[in-house]
């Protein structure tokens, strides 16, 4: 029924306003449109999430970026790879060399003397048995007093203690050879030279010394998500996540996820126990098996920066709005809620007996 100004003939102060057309209107929008928020604010669902920063990761401590050090003191002779190259495993990258020439000329004729003496130390000590063994029966017989037998196996005695002694100088001798032998140092992984230390080159170079960065490539990738400590209590592993890679434009709605465009999905894989330096708990994400796969390593390469979003508990837009405002703490799940979830549940066993 169309709105008359005698409607309202009996609000005498309203009717002699005589409000345009226009305001009755607005007005008539603004109150349905108070009415539509209130709805939406107690009817609309949000999904919490736990916000994160950080970055994409080897997942092997072994397909991370390696520094490749000397592994000897001396000289750096000659380069086998350059910046930017593809390496194998067991490639050369570098050649050490000694600052003495004769070094190994040395260590070889050292090591040919010291096993002539322990040759001869041998044959020492087997004679020295045989005196020991020929007292003891004259000394049975009566023929050899007491004190010749304990003087031949004291002499057994310092004949063993020269050939340890001789035995143990080979062994410096063939750790220092095989010092020297570690003189070409080759790549552990299969990999990229991203960086060689310019400065080694031609100069003389201690052991540990780094001559050059391996990033290695085909790595099992994960994202490393820093996590505020009031929110990693509520995380627990194969949470789903939403994914924002650097680079990559996305359009995101945090509490509605099927709205959001350009994310990648991942679960959560493990939660650190401690917190980092900064206090925030790292949070390892690995790819979901169940949605579409994460770029190729050639759009998303390790160290990208990514951004993160833990999905947790559903509730409505008015809870999570009041939230917000009091700075209070994400949604509890329930125990029944986290019995379930752990696979201990009453819906759990029912599909058990299934």
């Amino acid at each position: 029924m169309p709105f008359r100004p005698e409607h309202i003939a009996h609000f005498q102060t309203l009717a002699s306003l005589n409000p345009p057309r226009v305001m009755r209107v607005l007005a008539a929008m603004i109150l349905i449109g108070f009415v539509l928020v209130a709805a939406l604010m107690f009817a609309a669902p949000w999904v919490q999430t736990a916000p994160g920063v950080g970055q994409v990761v080897a997942l092997d401590p072994r397909d991370r970026v390696q520094e490749l050090t000397a592994m000897v003191s001396g000289r750096v002779e000659a380069w086998y790879v350059t910046d930017g190259q593809q390496v194998a495993e067991g490639e050369p990258i570098a050649r050490i060399v000694d600052n003495d020439p004769d070094l190994l000329a040395r260590l070889g004729a050292e090591r040919g003397q010291v096993l002539a003496e322990i040759s001869a130390a041998q044959a020492a000590v087997d004679v020295a048995l045989l005196d020991v063994d020929r007292y003891r029966s004259l000394h049975a017989e009566g023929l050899a007093a007491r004190r010749d037998l304990e003087g031949t196996q004291i002499r057994v005695a310092d004949l063993r203690a020269k050939l340890a002694e001789s035995r143990s100088k080979l062994n410096r001798i063939d750790v220092s050879l095989s010092r020297q032998a570690a003189q070409v140092v080759t790549a552990p992984r299969d990999g990229r030279i991203q960086a060689i230390n310019g400065a080694a080159g031609g100069s003389y170079v201690s052991a540990g010394t780094v001559l050059a960065t391996l990033a290695p490539e085909r790595a099992v990738r994960v994202v490393e998500l820093m996590l505020d400590g009031r929110d990693v209590v509520l995380v627990r592993p194969g949470q789903r996540v939403r994914l924002a890679f650097e680079g990559w434009p996305v359009i995101q709605f945090s509490g509605w996820p099927s709205v959001a465009r350009g994310l990648f999905d991942g679960q959560v894989r493990s939660i650190d126990p401690t917190p980092q330096a900064s206090g925030l708990f790292r949070v390892l994400v690995e790819p979901s098996s169940t949605s579409s796969p994460w770029p190729d390593a050639n759009f998303l390469r390790i160290g990208g920066k990514a951004r993160g979003w833990v999905q947790m508990e559903t509730v409505s837009v008015g809870y999570e709005l009041w939230r917000q405002l009091n700075d209070f703490p994400l949604k509890f799940r329930s125990p029944a809620k986290e019995a379930e979830a752990e696979g201990y549940g009453p819906k759990a066993a029912v599909e058990i007996k299934k």
